[in-house]
């Protein structure tokens, strides 16, 4: 009886010594292939924010003056619930970043225009854009009115950095958010703008009528398109109503809303290379930066791939912009606090191929 008692207990420990090391096996091989297989979060980011004492956003990137201006969005943490449509982004007033060269003092200016100075405006001072003409230096913006209603209103200074002083009222037959002022090559200049769910486009028909009752479109409908309208010779007036820009595959049709890699949500921003135009949009809430090329400002533009792939935060927004011989794009994440709403600023270098194609740039690696 007690060989039996022994063997039995001999047998019990070979089992448990051989299931012992076979899980040892399993979990070291699982180590192995974790350590083999890096982790999102071991990825560094291939650029660094460029202030830190304040939250920037939403870089609209110009030269003026031999040094390059950057007009963001200012993030704060205002405790706004969250909401969705973006109500946390509370965004009051703007504040404008300056360099001399890439990589060198970055200065921030102070406050250039306080919502508390736009006579019309309620809430929400998001993405702004500049431009100079004869002079002067135009702030674009939107902010949602009285009635609650996204509307791009127009400032203007002497200095690029400000302090701007805004019109008494907004741009008349403007409507939604992301404005993007483009300069031809013939001196004419356009604005570019929209931004769908909590920047109201899809409430605005083709024909630019109101229905606040318009909901997002669903999958199996046409995507809600950008716009465009031709400035007057003020600067401070649309010369012309918005028109639909067309964002179209390499067959000539354009996107449904189901297309959410390639079709457009918000952040237009067209520059000019080698003679063509591109027009280039975050996908929103797939979180691309992606790019489409035309033949004239109005397009259609056909869309040919990713500028930037997603950033850390819910947003992606950017600008493009040449400086001594060199492109740059600039953009945003949330490096700094890890918050969707307060966000930083970043540049780095964009190149193209030989046949005019961006070269998609990963923004941690």
């Amino acid at each position: 009886m007690k060989l039996k008692t022994n063997s039995l207990m001999l047998l019990t420990f070979l089992a448990f010594t051989f299931w012992g090391c076979g899980q040892g096996s399993q979990e070291q091989q699982q180590a192995t292939q974790e350590q083999e297989a890096p982790k999102e979060e071991s990825k560094k980011p291939i650029s660094k924010p460029l202030v830190s004492h304040i939250y920037t956003a939403d870089p609209s990137a110009h030269v003026f003056n031999d040094r390059i201006y950057i007009y963001p969005s200012h993030d704060i943490e205002s405790n706004t619930a969250e909401d969705d449509e973006g109500g946390h982004f509370d965004m009051k007033d703007y504040r404008i970043l300056s360099m001399d060269s890439i990589g060198g003092e970055v200065t921030e200016h102070g406050v250039a225009l306080d919502i508390k100075d736009v006579p019309w405006a309620k809430r929400q001072m998001w993405a702004p854009d500049a431009a100079f003409k004869d002079g002067t230096y135009y702030l674009y913006f939107p902010v949602k009115d009285k009635q609650d209603i996204f509307r791009i209103g127009v400032a203007t200074s002497t200095k690029p950095e400000g302090p701007f002083k805004a019109e008494k009222e907004p741009i008349k037959g403007s409507y939604s958010m992301d404005p993007a002022v483009f300069k031809d090559d013939d001196g004419t200049y356009y604005m570019y703008f929209g931004g769908i769910w909590g920047g109201q486009l899809q409430r605005w028909s083709g024909d630019n009528t109101y229905n606040p009752e318009a909901k997002n479109r669903t999958p199996e409908e046409l995507a809600v398109l950008p716009r465009i309208a031709k400035l007057d010779a003020s600067m401070k007036a649309f010369a012309e109503a918005p028109k639909e820009i067309k964002l179209v595959d390499e067959s000539g049709n354009i996107f449904y809303e189901k297309d959410n890699d390639k079709r457009f949500f918000e952040a237009a921003w067209v520059h000019k290379y080698k003679g063509k135009y591109y027009f280039s949009y975050s996908t929103g809430d797939t979180h691309n930066i992606c790019y489409a090329i035309g033949d004239n400002p109005y397009g259609p533009f056909t869309y040919k791939g990713i500028v930037l792939k997603p950033v850390q935060g819910w947003t992606n927004h950017h600008s493009i912009v040449e400086f001594k011989g060199k492109w740059y794009l600039f953009y945003h994440d949330t490096e700094l606090s890890g918050k969707t709403h307060l966000r930083n600023v970043k540049v780095t270098e964009l190149k193209y191929n030989e046949d005019g194609t961006i070269q998609t740039i990963e923004p941690y690696q």
